[in-house]
């Protein structure tokens, strides 16, 4: 099973999207209970919503294995990500609603997570630490940019409703300072959307562990509603109208992260 797609590009800009998969194997459906099988807690349509990469030159790794199986955004010990928080696991075992993902007594025992974690978790992330290090090693100084979405609210993971674009970066230390501002100021030509950087959504796995702003990797997470380009309830249909709204301030978001970058000393 091919468990990532990785597109090469030229730029110093690799576009990660750990949640866009949808595939559960054959082997592990019956574990679950049937609702699951509709993989309700997918990053959707990413890939659409972000076709303007190749225009900028971008690496991409996108994930194909849901999240049901193995959360590639999590790191491989299953610390929380957020302590005191309702928290996702490795190997997922409720959904967004904090409702049981899998039928009494099939939850994955230690021996089925490690062999998620060595058959899913490490060869993505053994390409996207690949991939930086030729970005690097071409350009001195990246932009890994991890994109997600969710649903605007969720009860059992956040209070109230979420901002439309959650900007993180570990609350500064995954990117240099002036890489955030200028993210962060490109939000601000859409004032009918709402931002905020470092807010519930300070960045998973990817972004605290490979964000090195003094090494020349700065990495930016962003979290975003998906009322801005789908419906966000079944059957989950991607909305152009309200795509075409959004994908400016995203295309000039990530625009400002690479000029940003670029202009940093090698």
């Amino acid at each position: 099973m091919n468990v990532f797609d990785l597109k090469q590009g030229s730029a110093p800009l690799l576009v990660c999207m750990p949640h866009i998969g949808t595939d559960i194997p054959h082997e592990l459906r019956a574990l679950y209970v049937p609702r699951a099988l509709d993989v309700e807690d997918t990053d959707w349509h990413l890939a659409t919503l972000y076709n303007f990469l190749d225009g900028l030159g971008a690496s991409v790794l996108r994930a194909t294995t849901s999240r049901y199986v193995i959360d590639l955004n999590r790191p491989p010990d299953d610390a929380p990500m957020y302590p005191g928080a309702s928290n996702t696991e490795l190997c997922p075992t409720r959904f967004f609603t904090g409702d049981a993902l899998y039928l009494p007594g099939a939850e994955p025992s230690l021996a089925h997570r490690l062999e998620r974690r060595s058959q899913y978790w490490a060869p993505y992330h053994q390409a996207l630490a690949q991939e930086l290090q030729r970005l690097q090693a071409l350009h001195g100084q990246v932009l890994l940019w991890d994109a997600h979405s969710i649903r605007s609210a969720i009860p059992w993971l956040f209070e109230g409703r979420l901002p439309d674009l959650n900007i993180g970066t570990a609350d500064g230390k995954a990117a240099d300072a002036r890489v955030t501002q200028a993210v962060a100021l490109a939000c601000q030509d859409a004032p009918a959307i709402s931002s905020v950087v470092n807010g519930r959504f300070k960045g998973g796995y990817t972004t605290r562990h490979y964000g090195n702003p003094a090494g020349g990797i700065h990495a930016v997470q962003l979290e975003k509603c998906q009322s801005l380009y789908m419906q966000e309830v079944a059957p989950y249909a991607y909305d152009p109208v309200l795509a075409a709204k959004c994908q400016p301030v995203l295309q000039a978001m990530l625009r400002a992260g690479l000029d940003a970058v670029k202009a940093l000393p090698r």
